[in-house]
């Protein structure tokens, strides 16, 4: 009972420093025993197993180790499930990017985070770069508030009234702007988490009305100012409807 145990605990540790490399491209030793909280020979020991299954690489120079060819394997057979929004409604985030040139990313919740699964960068010189795998807060942005405003009742009060609810956002005053956003059917943001920057975003709902991900148009705030964000978000609303049949 105790060797199983020992075993999950390292496969647990052995995940950790895996998803250490979701916000970095190359580490050393130190710098991942730092962030996973564990001595740096345990830490040897379980980047020696990653290494031999190729999970990660050490380069022999710097001795930093990054991700290796199996996690862009199993990358590959993600991208194959015709079930996954990321790649399934792709050409549909191609087709809105197109249409408003600003750069559109789409969203899903993890617990009291959101994370952006899939982006399709503006063409134009000064646009706003929206880096794939990025976890961020649900209390601000325009794809956070639709992400809570249409999730489930139960869900979305469990995640306000949580320890981790900034004590700076009002909670009643939040609700009331998640009912606007309901009404209005889409969410705007300025500035409210990056500076210049602004967004429109709109939920991707099924037939049934299950919430599948929020659709975001983001870009400079001098370029989205209110007007073109009025302007556009007709069509972000109908193209997370067009990408929300496409869901089971």
């Amino acid at each position: 009972m105790e060797d199983g145990k020992n075993t999950v605990r390292a496969v647990e540790r052995a995940l950790d420093i895996l998803l250490v490399f979701t916000e970095h491209s190359s580490l050393g030793l130190t710098e991942i025993a730092d962030k996973v909280g564990l001595h740096k020979s345990t830490v040897h020991r379980l980047l020696a197993s990653l290494e031999s299954k190729g999970f990660l690489v050490r380069d022999v120079v710097t001795e930093k180790y990054r991700l290796g060819f199996r996690v862009w394997e199993l990358s590959a057979k993600l991208a194959e499930q015709s079930d996954d929004p990321g790649v399934l409604l792709l050409p549909e985030m191609e087709r809105l990017r197109d249409l408003v040139g600003e750069t559109v990313s789409l969203y899903i919740r993890e617990g009291d985070e959101r994370i952006r699964i899939q982006a399709v960068q503006s063409k134009q010189e000064i646009r706003r770069v929206a880096p794939v795998g990025a976890r961020l807060p649900l209390y601000a942005g325009a794809s956070s508030k639709v992400l809570l405003a249409f999730a489930d009742e139960e869900e979305r009060e469990s995640i306000m009234n949580s320890a981790d609810w900034p004590a700076s956002v009002n909670r009643d005053a939040f609700r009331r702007t998640l009912e606007d956003i309901r009404a209005l059917g889409y969410a705007t943001s300025a500035e409210e988490r990056e500076a210049g920057v602004a967004a429109v975003s709109a939920p991707i709902l099924t037939n049934s009305g299950r919430l599948v991900a929020a659709l975001g148009v983001s870009g400079p705030a001098n370029r989205l100012d209110p007007e073109r964000i009025r302007a556009i978000a007709p069509q972000v609303i109908e193209a997370a409807r067009r990408m929300g049949k496409m869901m089971k």
